[in-house]
């Protein structure tokens, strides 16, 4: 997969961390958001990797988005802030946007002037995202919005939104649209604080009471929004997968380091053999991960669809990534259960990636679902 400019961007990464890791730390501590590291990932190009350089991007391709992400895995919250801010709202919009809506707002989003959200979990609709509630009603040339989401990242610190609303609740699926709402027109928001994990990415509610839109901020056509939402969910789907194939390799990389200084009964821990037994079942879920997520991406670029491919390497790569951070702590031993130990910060970090862009019970329905010809 690396070619030179993979490679390259690999080693960025690593430089960008080496003074990133610490400053994360503090900011998890503080559950706050890392402005002055999102503003240098800006910099950077990291929040515009795919996107194309006449549109303020790097002008790179999707495996250089895949390396970053990697790199990025073992520190959750700034993987977080790349995913969203690409996976979900750059990749819809250069998908489905008009070429006014991508220069009105892509270039400001890839270089991370602003940030941008993906607005569809409702408290009524998770799981099952065709049955949310947040309605759009037409008055002249404009929409007016009204209704919540939950569970939304970025809420607190986005300017623009991509919301799911139900334009017509009669058609089902096929009612919804999705918008492109901006903070100026009346959005509110409020944080969600106390989370196991991703301390410092920002989590919240969006509150839609009267916010018009214009209509020409109509992301693709009305009604198409389900079927945007869940394009959009394939290309995060392999994101996490992504990410948690960087969040083993970080496991991986502590564990090795510790069991080799690590010394009981007068050897490396290393020596022991339960110990290699946990080192070597930590490197097989990581493989067969990375090797299920690259088997999406090649799927993906070959412009076939990657539904199945995506849903099997989320599933399988998020729940890999909590048994490889459950074996980590056991390497580390009593060390492990504490913060100061890094190795704590990446066992709650690995729990939410089963949960958010398709819970691991959906991604078998999905699956299923493909193999059967059968919706259960």
């Amino acid at each position: 997969m690396d070619v030179p400019e993979h490679k390259e961007i690999r080693q960025l990464a690593r430089r960008f961390l080496e003074e990133a890791g610490p400053a994360l730390a503090e900011y998890e501590a503080r559950e706050a958001f890392p402005w002055p590291l999102v503003r240098r990932m800006g910099e950077l190009g990291f929040l515009g990797v795919f996107v194309p350089e006449e549109l303020g991007g790097a002008g790179l391709d999707f495996w250089a988005y895949i390396a970053l992400l990697e790199e990025l895995g073992g520190y959750a919250s700034l993987r977080s802030i790349l995913s969203v801010q690409q996976s979900l709202v750059l990749t819809p919009l250069l998908a489905y946007g008009t070429q006014d809506q991508k220069e009105r707002y892509v270039p400001r989003l890839a270089r991370g002037e602003v940030l941008g959200a993906y607005g569809l979990t409702e408290p009524e609709a998770g799981s099952d995202a065709g049955s949310l509630r947040t309605r759009a009603y037409r008055d002249g040339d404009h929409y007016v919005l009204e209704g919540q989401k939950t569970f939304i990242s970025h809420a607190n610190v986005a300017e623009v939104f991509l919301i799911f609303a139900k334009t017509d609740p009669e058609k089902g699926n096929k009612g919804i649209t999705a918008f492109l709402v901006e903070r100026k027109d009346g959005v509110r928001t409020t944080p969600l604080k106390g989370k196991l994990g991703l301390k410092a990415a920002d989590t919240g509610m969006v509150f839609l009471e009267g916010v018009r839109v214009p209509q020409d901020r109509v992301l693709g056509k009305e009604g198409e929004g389900f079927k945007i939402a869940m394009a959009t969910l394939d290309t995060g789907r392999i994101s996490l997968a992504a990410g948690a194939v960087g969040l083993m390799q970080r496991a991986l990389d502590l564990s090795l380091g510790y069991a080799k200084e690590r010394h009981q009964f007068g050897r490396p821990i290393a020596s022991f053999q339960l110990v290699q037994a946990h080192l070597a079942e930590m490197k097989l879920d990581l493989e067969a991960s990375r090797l299920l997520t690259y088997q999406a991406v090649a799927k993906k670029l070959r412009g076939e669809r990657y539904t199945l491919e995506a849903s099997m390497a989320k599933l399988f790569a998020s729940e890999a990534a909590n048994r490889v951070a459950y074996r980590a702590i056991q390497v580390h031993g009593g060390y492990g259960f504490f913060e100061e130990y890094e190795v704590a910060r990446l066992y709650r970090d690995a729990r939410i990636l089963t949960l958010y862009e398709g819970t691991s019970e959906i991604q078998k329905l999905v699956i299923g679902a493909h193999l059967t010809g059968v919706r259960a």
